[in-house]
């Protein structure tokens, strides 16, 4: 016995009803199944009404240089929490998608928000919830380690005092006080890590971020990814080798000539059958 019709037994036992025709037990059970889709669908409205906003919002984000698209049309969110790793061939728009969520470029279609700020009318505000690792570090190479991290903090409005904590984390406070230019690559993204977590960021936009490190250099990127995401953060991490990132990945993107790649295997949306004879 289903559990419509066990319900319907029940209601009849209450009425104080010895027995029913078989079509009366039938609509019975209809009328518990449709209430039931009834309350099922609205403790999933509620859950999802209730539900934190997502952390990065796109709404057909596009962007073109000259005639040539680089983004076209790219829906997505990301939850509080997720790591979703970018990938796709050279070309693919990857870093023009960090570079316009980032606010570096503008979009020349489409919407975005930050923790439901606009990418283009709140852009200040934008700045402030973000933490964008570039390809290349961008650092000062006559400036030392520690004035790297003091320009960056006063540039950005940053308390100064967690510079020894950051240069300490990556493993540089050694080489604080030395010129960038004498810096290997290695050193230098890690020099760069530092001044990310500088910020304390809520959404990572990381373009290829394991570049030029060794493991230990990896699980300290997967790290850093992760303690954003245990507090409630988020991050995007454009990616050559998925493999490197797999330890901290929820889940993973692709983009083909600026498209997002959607496999309609990996949609499978959670539907609930309305019972034969009711409206839907």
């Amino acid at each position: 016995m289903d559990f419509g019709r066990a319900q319907a037994k029940s209601l009849v036992n209450i009425a104080g009803v010895k027995s029913l025709p078989a079509r009366a037990v039938e609509e019975a059970r209809l009328y518990v199944s449709a209430s039931l889709l009834r309350i099922l669908q609205t403790c999933a409205t509620n859950r999802v009404n209730n539900a934190p906003p997502p952390t990065v919002k796109l709404d057909r984000l596009s962007r073109r240089f000259g005639t040539r698209w680089a983004l076209r049309a790219v829906t997505l969110e990301v939850q509080p929490g997720e790591i979703v790793g970018v990938i796709g061939h050279n070309g693919s728009g990857k870093s023009t998608l960090l570079r316009v969520i980032s606010t570096a470029l503008r979009p020349s279609v489409g919407d975005g928000w930050i923790y439901g700020h606009h990418l283009v009318r709140e852009a200040v505000t934008v700045r402030r919830h973000i933490g964008f690792l570039a390809h290349a570090p961008g650092l000062y190479e006559d400036l030392t380690a520690t004035e790297n991290l003091i320009f960056a903090a006063r540039m950005f409005g940053i308390a100064e005092d967690g510079i020894e904590g950051v240069l300490e984390r990556v493993g540089l406070a050694h080489a604080r006080a030395e010129r960038v230019r004498g810096f290997s690559a290695g050193m230098q993204r890690r020099l760069a890590l530092a001044r990310l977590i500088l910020g304390a960021p809520r959404v990572l936009l990381l373009d290829e971020p394991y570049n030029n490190f060794d493991p230990q250099g990896i699980e300290l990127v997967n790290d850093v990814i992760q303690d954003v995401a245990n507090a409630g953060g988020s991050a995007l991490v454009v990616l050559h080798d998925q493999r490197q990132g797999e330890r901290v990945l929820d889940r993973v993107i692709e983009l083909n000539r600026g498209a997002l790649v959607v496999n309609p295997a990996d949609v499978q949306p959670l539907t609930f059958a309305t019972p034969s004879g009711l409206p839907a």
